[in-house]
């Protein structure tokens, strides 16, 4: 930061003529003044400068959550892919389960069907020979 223009004589003298200081108590005064606020006031200048600093801090901010984002979106993109693929091959594996399901109940009800005729046939050749 910049040092306050700070007149240390004119302080110590006004203090002198006005408030009836010795000369070294408005000098120690004025120059314990001079110290404390030289490296604590900011002008328009460091402000302006500050603005400017955190503005480009901000902007790099801004562009870091960007690219966050976008990469972010990407990876939702691939993963929905990724489901979707998953979803077809499920898809896939559920049709070809009801085709083998659909076999083993028509190969079970035809099983059953010749087992049935076989004992009704058996029943009635037994019958006929009675």
């Amino acid at each position: 930061m910049t040092t306050l223009a700070f007149d240390t004589l004119k302080f110590a003298q006004t203090l002198r003529d006005k408030a009836n200081f010795t000369q070294e108590q408005s000098e120690g005064l004025a120059v314990a003044i001079a110290d404390a606020t030289s490296d604590q006031l900011a002008t328009k200048v460091n402000i302006a400068q500050l603005d400017g600093d955190l503005r480009s801090d901000f902007q790099r901010l801004d562009t870091s959550v960007q690219r966050v984002e976008f990469s972010m979106k990407a990876e939702i993109a691939t993963m929905k892919a990724d489901i979707k693929s998953v979803e077809s091959r499920l898809d896939a594996k559920i049709e070809s389960l009801r085709s083998d399901v659909l076999k083993w109940n028509v190969g079970s009800i035809g099983f059953q069907t010749l087992v049935i005729l076989g004992a009704v046939v058996t029943l009635a050749l037994i019958m006929g020979h009675n």
